[in-house]
């Protein structure tokens, strides 16, 4: 049996390359050709020169787009964190199966496919859709000890790259992060907590799944606890990941880090999936340069992230689903982002000279 270690997981991240500065000069200057005022596609243009740095191609194209959503269960519902049950981490799976979830809806929309991975939930039979890929069955009660090993943490990382491996042999150029597990904004806003807040969950805790305000204040309080119990290091990630995660996160960190490795950009959903941005940042900053935000979801925590990963959202749509549903959103934009590169008329195609 493999042993997991950091040396393991560094063996990972260590293959990350740091972005290709030369092709997206070569995408900037491209755009300042094109028949507009420099810069006057604001968001657009930036897209497409990170895209650019991201692929190290100098006419970069998005052809095949992924969903991957990660799914798994948290101890810490038993603390009453959640307005749902735990079952219903079970029944989405099953609804993302036969395409009636939201994520599947938009999925469709965008032409992007859904990929399914039960990484850490508790349901024992699961549709011939779902990819079993269970670390564990659930993590542990946060708020009484650590939601999981950090073995176990670092075996759900492993998972996240191999299927983003597997996803890339199959034709795969853009990565689109989602979600699935009741109760995950309480690790997601633990993670913050520790990580940016120096422990302190004040101000970062939202409503999840629609909770009033007395199950608010039980919500940061258990946050609270769950740090005091397990004294996470704020400068050790993989430890922070491990003592207050979640299994799925642990696993969207993966994705992130085998795109990357592949230099495919990835799209940051909400506060779960961005969470796991932060974390895979911290484990790698060069992680950072393959990571777009997407959309600012009302979950406060969701701010704080992309501050300080230093992302900036392009859709404003007062959402707070997760499932990927806003990274989808975006999905458009990009590739709108591709074609002003490649279609639009530059200066010379109407006999005016180039700037440059």
């Amino acid at each position: 049996m493999t042993i997991l270690t950091r040396a393991t997981l560094n063996q990972w991240t260590s293959r990350v390359a740091e972005p290709d500065m030369q092709a997206a000069e070569a995408v900037r200057r491209a755009l300042l050709c094109k028949s507009k005022p420099p810069e006057s596609l604001g968001l657009l243009e930036d897209m497409v020169i990170r895209l650019a740095a991201i692929t190290g191609e100098h006419k970069p194209l998005i052809a095949k787009k992924d969903v991957v959503i990660m799914c798994g269960d948290h101890g810490v519902v038993a603390e009453g964190v959640s307005a749902f049950p735990q079952e219903v981490t079970g029944l989405m799976m099953s609804n993302f199966a036969v395409g009636g979830a939201a994520i599947n809806v938009l999925s469709r929309q965008m032409g992007a496919d859904v990929h399914v991975i039960d990484i850490g939930s508790k349901a024992t039979e699961l549709p011939p859709q779902v990819i079993n890929r269970k670390v564990k069955a659930g993590t542990d009660n946060m708020a009484q000890g650590p939601a999981m090993s950090e073995a176990e943490a670092i075996q759900a990382i492993l998972t996240g790259i191999e299927v983003a491996e597997q996803l890339v042999e199959a034709g795969s150029t853009l990565f689109a992060l989602g979600e699935m597990g009741i109760g995950n904004t309480t690790p997601s806003a633990a993670l913050v907590s520790v990580l940016i807040q120096n422990n302190q969950p004040t101000g970062i805790v939202g409503r999840g799944t629609g909770i009033d305000d007395q199950v608010l204040s039980h919500k940061e309080q258990v946050i609270a606890r769950a740090i005091e119990v397990n004294q996470p290091n704020p400068d050790d990630a993989l430890d922070t990941l491990a003592k207050v995660g979640g299994l799925e996160i642990a696993g969207l960190v993966g994705v992130i880090i085998g795109a990357a490795i592949h230099h495919r950009p990835v799209l940051l959903d909400g506060v779960i999936a961005s969470a796991a941005g932060l974390v895979a940042v911290r484990l790698a900053p060069v992680l950072r340069h393959y990571l777009f935000a997407t959309h600012l979801s009302v979950e406060p925590a969701h701010a704080v992230i992309l501050r300080e990963i230093g992302l900036q959202p392009c859709l404003h749509m007062n959402m707070r689903l997760g499932e990927g549903t806003g990274a989808v959103l975006a999905m458009p934009l990009l590739e709108a982002a591709c074609r002003i590169l490649h279609e639009m008329a530059t200066f010379s195609d109407l006999g005016l000279p180039d700037p440059v």
